[in-house]
C-alpha cells in the first residue's frame, strides 16, 4: 500500500513470527482442545445411549433425539433461510449509485470494509440466527409429539364446541409456529432494513427520498407479513380465552371465559382480526402503489382499534354491566368453570353427604365393639418412628432408613395387616473408611426389609416387627434382599468385576458377594471406560485395576430418576414406596399425565398444593414438580423399579386418559397394558398421596356445585395446619384401613380433614378408597358437617389434649420434659363413628441420650370424653365407659392436685429415680441395655401407679366431696 502521507517511506519493521516449533505446538494444542471438546460432547451422548440401552428403553432415547434433531434443522434452516434471503434480496435491490452526502460517504467506509467478506458475513449471520432458532425449536419436542400424535378427548368446550384435544395438543403448537413466524419476520425486517441502509436504499439525513422504490416494496411486504401474523394471533386469541388465567375477585384464580370475555373481548378479537387482515393487504399493495400512506393509516387504525376495542370497551362493559349485578352475570360462566374443573381433576364423582358430627347414642359403651369394626387404627406413625427403626434395626452404620417410612398392607393367615415398612439402604456417610474403592466398589448396596405392625407396640413402646434383623427374616415370603436401587442411593457403583463387594455382616464377620445381574453398563470396552471417566469426571475409571472383565457401572439409581428418565413426559409423585412382590423388592412409583390446556378448568401449581408438614424443613419427602402449573391431571401410570436389577416397568393404569394415549402413540411399546399387572403387585398398589393433595385443595372450593353459592364464598374450606408440630404447614393425608358410613366393610383409605376458611372447627372429613383392584377404588367420599353446630377440628382437639387436667397429661409432660426428654405427638387420626368423630393420637417419648422415640401413651377423644392411657385398648375402654370410665363432664367433681396425694408423690419419685437410672445406663463407653430396659420398665410401672392413684383419689373425691354449686 502506498504511503498516503506523501513523504518518504520509513524503515519497514518486521514483526517477529513464531518459530516453526512454536507454531506446531500451538496447532497441536488447538487440535487437542477441539478433540477434547468433541470427545466430551461424545461422552455425554454415548453414555446416555448406553444407559437407555441397558434399561431397554432405547426407543425413548432415539425418538427424543431424532425429534430434537429434526426440529433443530427444520426450524434452524427456515430461520436462516428467511433472514439470509431477505439480506440477499436487500443487497440485490441496492441502488446503483449512492447519493453524494456526508451520510453516504460515512457508509462507504463500512461498505468497503465488509466488501471482501460479504459472503462470509452473510453465512455467519444466518448460521447464528439459525442455531439459536434451531435450539429453541428443539426444546419444543414435547409440543410437536403431542400435536402430531394427539387423540381426541371426546369432550367439547362449552363456548366454541371444539374437542378438548384442540386446546391440549393443537393450540400450543400453533402458538409456537406463530411465535416462530413473528421472530423470523422481525429478524428479517431488521436485517433487510440494515442492509438497505448500508447500501443506500434507506436514507436518514441524505437529501431526496428517504427510501428507494425497491426498499419500500421489500420492507412493506415484510411489514404486511408481520400484520398478517398479528391477524392470526387475534384469531387464536379467541380460542385462548377458554384457557386464559386471570384473577377473579369472587373466586381468586380463574380459568376460562367470564361475562366480559364472551361479550366484549371475543367480539373485539374478531373485529381486530378483520382490521389486521385489511391492514396487511394495504401493506402488500405498496408493491404497486409504491407509497406507505395507506398502510400507515391502516396500521394506525389497527393500533387505535386495539386500544379502544380491545382495552377500553371491555373495561366499560365490566364497569357498567357486570359490577352492578356481578353474580347474575357471572353465574353461567362460573357453572362452566365448576363443571370443567371437577372433570379435569377427577373429582366430578366425589359424593358429599351430610354428617351430624355428634353421636345420637346415649350409652357410649355400646359403641366400643363398633370401633374395631369401623377401623384398624394405626398407632405406629411412619413419620416419627424412623429413628426407632434406625436404632433397633440399622445393625451397621453404613445402613440407613428414610426419614419418612411407608404404610402398606401384608397378609398373615388370611388377615390383612396395615404395616409400616422401610428398607435398610446404603449410607456411604457411615462407612468405616472413605476412599474411592470403598465408596464405589465395596459398599454398593443395602440389605433387607424391616416391617412392623401398624396397630401395635410392645410393652416398651417399641414397634412389633414382622420382618427384622440381618439378613431380614419374619413373616414376609422369601425375596431377594439386596438393594442396589433406592431413594438413598445417589452415587454410582461399579460391580461384577474382580473387586468383591461387602454383602452384610453377622456374628461370623463380613460376607462378600459379586453382582450377578446384567443391570448397568459394561465397562469391558476401553471406549466405554474413557467415556464414563469424562462424563463422571473420574480418571481412575479409565485405568483402575479394580475394573476388569464383567465390571458394570450402576447409576441413575433412585426410583424417581429412573422413571423420569425412561418416561420424560410423566410427572412423578414425590413418594415412591417399597413392596415385596413376587420374590423381589419393587419400588412402586405413581406417575401423572398433565396438561395446562383444559378449557375452563382452574389451574393449580403442583409444588404448592402438594406441600405439607412432611415436605417442610429437613424431611425427605419431595414435592411434585415445584413450579409446574396444570389444570388437568390423571394418575395414568403405575411404575415399578426392581431394587436389585433396576428393571423399570410402566403400566397403563388409566385406560381412558387421552394424554396417556397420545404419549403411547409417540413412544409405542414403552407402557405395558393394565392386564400385565400381577395379582401380587395389585395388592400393593394404592391411591397416590400427591394426587389426593391436589384434589383436596381443589375441593376446598369445588365441593360446591351451585354457581351462586360458589360466588358468595360462604362455603369455602381450608386444609388445616398440622396440629402435631409448629411448622405451620398443611396436615398430611393419612392412610388408614377404615369404613365410611355408607360402606359395608373396612377398606384401605387415604383420609384428610377440612376446616372453614379462617376458623379451626371441623367442616368436613374426606376419604378416598385406596385399595387398588376393587370396584370402589378412587371413590371420593366427603362427610359435610352442619354449620349450625361446632365440632372440634384437629387444632382444637390437639389443644384440648394439651390442656386436659383430668387425665394427668400435663403432669406426664412435665415429668418427661423435666428429665431432659421430649414429647412427640404422632399422627392425629380421625374416624367417623356413629355420627360422631373419634380422634386417636399416639404419644411418643424421646428421652435423654436415647435419641429415638418410643410409644408411651395413646390419646383418644370422642363425644367430649378423653382418655390418656398406655395402650389403645385401654384408652378406648375408658372413653366408651367399658372399663375405668372417667366421670362425665359437668358433674362438679374435682381432682386433688398430685402434690397433695402421698401415693402419687411416691410414685412420681419412683418414676424420677427410674428415669435417672435409665440415663445412667446410657452413659459410659458401652451402653448397658439390660439395665436400661429394667429402668424403663420401672419408669412405666411408676407412672402407671401414679395414674391409678390419681384416678382412685378422683373417684373418692367424687363420692365424698359432693357437687359444686
Amino acid at each position: 500500500m502506498p504511503d498516503r502521507g506523501g513523504g518518504p517511506a520509513g524503515p519497514r519493521i518486521r514483526v517477529g513470527r513464531p518459530s516453526r516449533r512454536a507454531r506446531t505446538l500451538l496447532m497441536t494444542l488447538g487440535v487437542l482442545a477441539v478433540l477434547g471438546m468433541a470427545f466430551t460432547m461424545f461422552a455425554g451422548f454415548w453414555t446416555d445411549w448406553l444407559w437407555y440401552r441397558s434399561v431397554h428403553y432405547s426407543s425413548v432415547f432415539t425418538t427424543t433425539l431424532w425429534t430434537r434433531i429434526g426440529l433443530f434443522f427444520v426450524f434452524g434452516l427456515l430461520m436462516a433461510a428467511a433472514v439470509g434471503f431477505n439480506v440477499w434480496l436487500a443487497h440485490r435491490m441496492r441502488p446503483p449509485l449512492s447519493a453524494m452526502s456526508v451520510e453516504q460517504q460515512s457508509l462507504d467506509r463500512y461498505r468497503m470494509g465488509i466488501a471482501p467478506y460479504k459472503k462470509w458475513l452473510l453465512c455467519g449471520i444466518t448460521a447464528v440466527v439459525g442455531l439459536i432458532a434451531g435450539a429453541s425449536a428443539a426444546g419444543q419436542w414435547r409440543t410437536w409429539l403431542m400435536w402430531v400424535n394427539g387423540v381426541p378427548f371426546h369432550q367439547s368446550d362449552p363456548q366454541f364446541h371444539l374437542d378438548v384435544s384442540f386446546y391440549a395438543f393443537d393450540l400450543p403448537w400453533y402458538r409456537f409456529l406463530l411465535g416462530f413466524g413473528f421472530a423470523a419476520t422481525v429478524l428479517s425486517l431488521i436485517a433487510a432494513a440494515l442492509t438497505h441502509y448500508l447500501y443506500g436504499g434507506l436514507r436518514v439525513t441524505s437529501p431526496g427520498a428517504r427510501a428507494t422504490a425497491a426498499a419500500t416494496g421489500h420492507l412493506s411486504v415484510l411489514l404486511g407479513v408481520f400484520v398478517a401474523l398479528k391477524a392470526v394471533a387475534y384469531w387464536l386469541d379467541r380460542y385462548g380465552l377458554a384457557v386464559k388465567s386471570s384473577d377473579f375477585r369472587a373466586t381468586g384464580n380463574w380459568t376460562g371465559l367470564r361475562y366480559v370475555d364472551a361479550n366484549a373481548y371475543l367480539p373485539a378479537k374478531t373485529i381486530l382480526f378483520c382490521i389486521a387482515v385489511i391492514c396487511a393487504l394495504l401493506f402488500f399493495a405498496t408493491l404497486w402503489r409504491r407509497t406507505w400512506q395507506l398502510p400507515v393509516i391502516g396500521f394506525g387504525l389497527m393500533v387505535l382499534s386495539a386500544i379502544l376495542i380491545g382495552g377500553l370497551y371491555p373495561a366499560i362493559v365490566q364497569k357498567f354491566q357486570v359490577q352492578p349485578n356481578e353474580q347474575a352475570k357471572e353465574a353461567p360462566y362460573v357453572a362452566k368453570n365448576i363443571k370443567a374443573t371437577r372433570e379435569a381433576y377427577g373429582i366430578d364423582d366425589a359424593t358429599v353427604t351430610e354428617y351430624a358430627g355428634t353421636s345420637a347414642t346415649k350409652d357410649k359403651s355400646t359403641l366400643r365393639d363398633d370401633v374395631d369394626r369401623t377401623a384398624s387404627i394405626r398407632i405406629l406413625d411412619p413419620n416419627i418412628v424412623s429413628p426407632t427403626f434406625q436404632q433397633l434395626q440399622q445393625i451397621r452404620n453404613y445402613y440407613t432408613f428414610p426419614n419418612n417410612l411407608d404404610v402398606d398392607r401384608y397378609s398373615k393367615d388370611g388377615k390383612v395387616q396395615d404395616t409400616v415398612i422401610g428398607l435398610r439402604e446404603l449410607n456411604l456417610a457411615g462407612i468405616p473408611k472413605k476412599n474411592w474403592i470403598n465408596n464405589h466398589f465395596r459398599y454398593t448396596h443395602g440389605y433387607g426389609v424391616v416391617a412392623a405392625k401398624g396397630t401395635e407396640a410392645d410393652s416398651n413402646g417399641q414397634p412389633v416387627f414382622t420382618e427384622s434383623d440381618l439378613p431380614s427374616s419374619g413373616q414376609l415370603p422369601t425375596y431377594q434382599q439386596r438393594i442396589y436401587y433406592g431413594e438413598k442411593t445417589t452415587t454410582y457403583s461399579i460391580v461384577g468385576g474382580p473387586q468383591k463387594e461387602i454383602d452384610y455382616s453377622d456374628n461370623n464377620g463380613e460376607k462378600t458377594t459379586s453382582y450377578q445381574e446384567k443391570s448397568g453398563v459394561s465397562l469391558s470396552s476401553p471406549v466405554n471406560r474413557a467415556a464414563y471417566a469424562v462424563a463422571f469426571g473420574e480418571p481412575q475409571i479409565l485405568y483402575s485395576g479394580a475394573i476388569g472383565e464383567g465390571s458394570r457401572i450402576l447409576y441413575n439409581r433412585t426410583p424417581k430418576e429412573r422413571v423420569e428418565a425412561v418416561a420424560p413426559w410423566l410427572t412423578i409423585d414425590g413418594d415412591a414406596y417399597p413392596a415385596v412382590v413376587n420374590g423381589h423388592i419393587q419400588w412402586i412409583v405413581d406417575a401423572y399425565t398433565t396438561t395446562n390446556g383444559y378449557p375452563y378448568a382452574s389451574r393449580t401449581t403442583l409444588g404448592d398444593t402438594t406441600a405439607d408438614s412432611l415436605t417442610a424443613g429437613n424431611n425427605s419427602r419431595a414435592v411434585v414438580a415445584q413450579q409446574n402449573q396444570v389444570n388437568y391431571i390423571r394418575n395414568s401410570v403405575k411404575a415399578t423399579v426392581d431394587a436389585y436389577t433396576g428393571e423399570v416397568n410402566l403400566y397403563q393404569w388409566d385406560t381412558q386418559d387421552p394424554v396417556l394415549k397420545t404419549w403411547m402413540k409417540a413412544f409405542p411399546g414403552t407402557v405395558k397394558p393394565k392386564a400385565d399387572i400381577s395379582r401380587d403387585l395389585m395388592d400393593h398398589l394404592r391411591y397416590p398421596q400427591d394426587l389426593f393433595k391436589v384434589q383436596r385443595e381443589l375441593l376446598t372450593r369445588y365441593h360446591v356445585q351451585d354457581a351462586q353459592t360458589f360466588l358468595s364464598g360462604s362455603e369455602v374450606w381450608q386444609v388445616p395446619d398440622d396440629p402435631t408440630n409448629k411448622s405451620g404447614n398443611a396436615v398430611p393425608p393419612y392412610y388408614l384401613t377404615m369404613k365410611m358410613p355408607d360402606q359395608g366393610s373396612q377398606a384401605f383409605s387415604l383420609t384428610t380433614t377440612f376446616t372453614p376458611n379462617g376458623r379451626d372447627n371441623l367442616s368436613a372429613f374426606m376419604a378416598v378408597d385406596s385399595q387398588a383392584g376393587t370396584p370402589d377404588y378412587g371413590q371420593i367420599r366427603i362427610l359435610k358437617l352442619p354449620t349450625s353446630t361446632t365440632v372440634g377440628g384437629p387444632k382444637q382437639v390437639q389443644s384440648q389434649f394439651n390442656s386436659n387436667s383430668q387425665q394427668n397429661i400435663a403432669e406426664f409432660v412435665r415429668l418427661i420434659r423435666g428429665g431432659d426428654s421430649e414429647i412427640e405427638y404422632g399422627n392425629l387420626l380421625t374416624v367417623p363413628l356413629d355420627g360422631g368423630l373419634l380422634y386417636v393420637e399416639p404419644v411418643y417419648v424421646r428421652g435423654g441420650q436415647l435419641k429415638y422415640p418410643l410409644l408411651r401413651k395413646v390419646l383418644v377423644t370422642y363425644g367430649g370424653a378423653t382418655a390418656f392411657e398406655d395402650t389403645l385398648d385401654q384408652a378406648l375402654d375408658k372413653v366408651f365407659g367399658t372399663s375405668g370410665a372417667q366421670p362425665p363432664p359437668g358433674t362438679g367433681t374435682t381432682n386433688p392436685p398430685a402434690s397433695s396425694n402421698p401415693t402419687v408423690q411416691q410414685a412420681l419419685k419412683d418414676a424420677q429415680k427410674a428415669f435417672d437410672e435409665s440415663q445412667a445406663a446410657l452413659k459410659g463407653p458401652q451402653i448397658d441395655w439390660q439395665a436400661y430396659g429394667k429402668a424403663q420398665k420401672d419408669l412405666q410401672d411408676a407412672l402407671k401407679r401414679a395414674e391409678e392413684a390419681q384416678a382412685k383419689a378422683s373417684k373418692s373425691s367424687g363420692k365424698n366431696g359432693g357437687g359444686g354449686g
